[in-house]
Parts: structure tokens; sequence; C-alpha cells
């Protein structure tokens, strides 16, 4: 059965066989999970095998459902119920809208929780999520937020000169104001961020030229590596230079012209890198955006998936509309000239790619997201796997590779595991601050991509770092 007929190529859906009276939550929370990401629909009448059951008595259970959702969503989203008749048999299609008022919590016996999508699983919202739907449904975000820092204690000479290079005129005081930095006399966070000498501590920039194809624990692997703080400006005017030092520039001469033939596009990397400063969370305290250099590609990481909560790698890049996590620091990278128009930027990443006198298909840009994580992966044009690396099967193309591609979280765990091979999954959950049910995602993540094995039972046993 092809259910896209019926509710759209592009929407998310869940299927249920039957209306479990008993057991709301293992419906109401993707209603909860829908009305907090971009919509959805919820199927009831079909297996997830996708066999056709239908649903006896539709218009009954089609208001129990209402009745259901109305005790048991808070606040309660909007929805429309209509029946789909399949096979001689009638579905029920539960229609649920993005909602404005986020979050939306499934409550029952006193307890709230919020749910989210994650890729095709509605799981409850932890805290930097909830947070942010917090923040969304008072319609505020994170960089609108006033701080404790006065304007008063910090200077702005980066930004002055920025502007004053971009726009032709001088930036006065009243500017702050009309730009969203300052409310009063205290900096809002976006104005925080942009201050010369930045007191959002978590906001850095960490940089390594890796020594090979892959990542690995010793220091001595690492060709060059640098850590910044500071502006937001000053973090990409220093993350551009990292690269540039980094990487090298071929040429080919032609009967009229010298063609330059640079590892990475310029504008692929700086759109890549504006990107990861500018849609980041800032409220992942204890992480920051990462640049990581190796042989055949690099690596642009940042704490924060989609802001609407989709996996990028599930969606059309050239067709993205623009949802912004910090839309005050993005209109002022915008007058900055420091990124193209709304919504361009993964386009233009690709198309920079595709003009390359070098592309391949195989050089294509890479885009990778999860709930918590966004990395981009920007594969060296100039790269050619030797014959030495192929026999070692270590020359892979970039598809491979991103299987290796390790967030900010997942190095942590490697290196905790690293300290002490029989540390648990509960005990890595309270020394990282975060659920157990999050370690064990990032467990299989690890799993999955072949970097750790567990030898011996749940509680005796020992991490292995496959090498």
């Amino acid at each position: 059965m092809d259910l896209r007929k019926y509710i759209g190529e592009a929407t998310e859906y869940d299927k249920k066989a039957m209306l479990e009276e008993k057991k709301p939550k293992s419906w109401c929370k993707s209603v909860s999970a829908f009305a907090n990401g971009k919509g959805g629909v919820l199927i009831f009448g079909i297996t997830n095998d996708d066999e056709v059951i239908g649903v006896e008595a539709p218009e009954k259970v089609a208001e129990k459902i209402s009745e259901t959702i109305t005790a048991k969503l808070d606040p309660i989203p909007d929805t429309t119920l209509k029946f789909e008749v399949v096979d001689g048999k009638t579905l029920i299609f539960l229609e649920v809208a993005a909602g404005s008022q986020t979050p939306y919590y499934y409550v029952s016996d006193g307890t709230r929780i919020a749910f989210v999508r994650v890729g095709n699983e509605s799981n409850p919202a932890e805290n930097v999520k909830l947070r942010e739907l917090v923040l969304r449904g008072s319609n505020y975000t994170y960089d609108s937020l006033v701080s404790k820092f006065e304007l008063s204690d910090y200077a702005f000479s980066k930004l002055r000169a920025a502007y004053k290079k971009s726009t032709g005129n001088s930036f006065v005081d009243s500017d702050f104001e009309s730009l969203g930095l300052v409310e009063g006399q205290y900096l809002t966070n976006a104005g925080a961020l942009l201050a010369d000498d930045s007191p959002v501590r978590h906001s850095r920039l960490f940089c390594t030229r890796w020594n090979g194809l892959t990542m690995t624990s010793g220091t001595m692997d690492a060709i060059d590596s640098k850590e910044f703080s500071g502006s937001l400006i000053l973090l990409l005017e220093n993350g551009l230079n990292f690269i540039t030092t980094n990487s090298k520039k071929k040429w080919k001469k032609l009967a009229d012209r010298r063609i330059e033939m640079p590892d990475y596009p310029e504008r692929s990397v700086l759109e890549g890198l504006v990107n990861a400063l500018i849609h980041r969370s800032y409220l992942e305290l204890g992480s920051e955006v990462h640049i990581d250099m190796f042989d055949d590609r690099l690596e642009i990481y940042s704490p924060g998936g989609m802001y609407d909560g989709t996996k990028v790698q599930e969606r059309d890049i050239y067709n993205i509309p623009s949802k912004r996590r910090n839309p005050v620091i993005a209109d002022i990278f915008n007058r900055l000239h420091f990124m193209e128009r709304r919504g361009s930027g993964f386009k233009k990443i690709c198309e920079d790619y595709a003009f390359a006198e070098s592309y391949t298909d195989e050089k294509k840009p890479r885009f990778i997201s999860d709930s918590d994580n966004f990395t981009l992966i920007l594969p060296n044009l100039n790269y050619k796997a030797s014959r030495k690396n192929v026999g070692k099967n270590v020359g892979k193309n970039v598809g491979e590779n991103v299987g290796e591609t390790l967030n900010k979280r997942e190095r942590e765990i490697l290196r905790l595991i690293a300290n002490n091979p029989s540390i648990t999954q509960e005990e890595l959950a309270a020394v990282l601050n975060i659920t157990v049910r999050t370690i064990e995602r990032n467990i299989q993540s690890l799993r999955t991509k072949n970097k750790i094995k567990r030898e011996g039972s749940h509680t005796k046993g020992t991490w292995i770092i496959i090498k």
C-alpha cells in the first residue's frame, strides 16, 4: 500500500492497528511530537507491516480519539479527523498541525511529558529541546533573550569594522538596539555572542588537522590544533584562516588563462562555517563547534540538529525552507554579507562544488543530522587515494567515511571509556549529566560506526575501543 497518495510525499506519519483506549500514551505521544514539530498524520487501521485491517465502528472510534486528545493533551493541538476507504476497509486519518503554543504535553496522573520526533519515533523531549520548545511557544529565541551582561562592560571593534566594510556606514550606538543586541543597558544573548571578548564561554571553535583519514585519540596524530573564543565574527575569521592554512590550492594552465583548483570551494566553506555558528544550539552547555580536517575531507560539526526536528539527510537539500534557530544573529550575518539570502546556504554549498573543475558525483557534500547534532562533510576535491591506502581499505570515498563521523558527545564517551573500560551506561549518564536513554542511543551509534564493542555482561563486562 502506498500511503503517500493519501497523506502527501513530505508528511511525517505513524501507524496504529487499533485505538488502544487503555494505553492512550501509545498514540498520544505521536500527537504531542507532531504538534511540537512540523505536524504529521496518525493512521488508525493499518499495521506496521502496512496490512490494512480497517477500523470497526469508525465514527465511535473517531469520537473517542477527539475525547482523549482533549483530556490528555495540554494545550490542545489543532487536529482534523477524516476517513479513507482502502480495499473496502475504513482507515482513520488524524492530521496534527504544527503548533504555535509549544510545548504540547501528554498529561497522565499529574505527569506532563512533551514528545518530539527522532527519526520515525516519538521520544520524550530532553532538557535542551524542552527549553527550546518553551522559547518557541513564548515567541522568543535564545539569541533574543536579555543576558546579565551590561553593554558598557564590552567592546565591539570586530562588529564595528565588519559593519563598516559591508555597509559603508559607521556602526552607531543606536544600531545596538535596532539590531536586537541590547535591551536597556543589558546585552541580549546575540549581543553577548558578538562582543569582542564574548562572555558566553561555550561559544568556542575547536579546529584540528588530523594526520590521515580517521580521528584517533592520540595527540601526536594531529598535525595542527587550535582553540578559539571571542566574538562570532572572530570565530568565523579564525576558522576560515585555519582551513586555508591547512589546505592546498592546485592550478591548471590553459592557453588563455589559469584555473584555480582549491581543495575546498571558498564559498562552500564560508557557508558551512557560518551555518554552524549561527544555527547551532547555544542551549547545549559544554559543547562547541568543531572543524576536523582529514586528508580526504573536511567536517564541520555544530551542536543541535535541524530546528524543525527533521533529519537533513532525509530532506531535499535544494528545497529546505528557512527556519532560523537564532534569527537575530542570522539577520546580522546577512547584513554583514557573511551569508547568502535566507534558506539558500545548503544549495549554495552544493552548487559551488558542482561548478568546481575537479568535481565528480563522489565528491558531493554530505549533510547529516539527528535531534542533537549537525555535521557537514566537504570532500577534498584534490584528494586521490594512494595504492597503499586502497590496499589497506582506508582510502574510502566520503560516503563510506560518513559512518566514522563522531559528534561531541560520542567523542566524550570514547574518552571516558578509554580512561575506564569498565564504566557502565548508568555511570556514563551520571558523568555527562544526561539520561540513560540518551546514553543508550549514543552507545548504539558508536556500535553502528564500529567504534566500540562490549565483552562480557552488562554489569561486569568491559568496553573495547576499535581502532
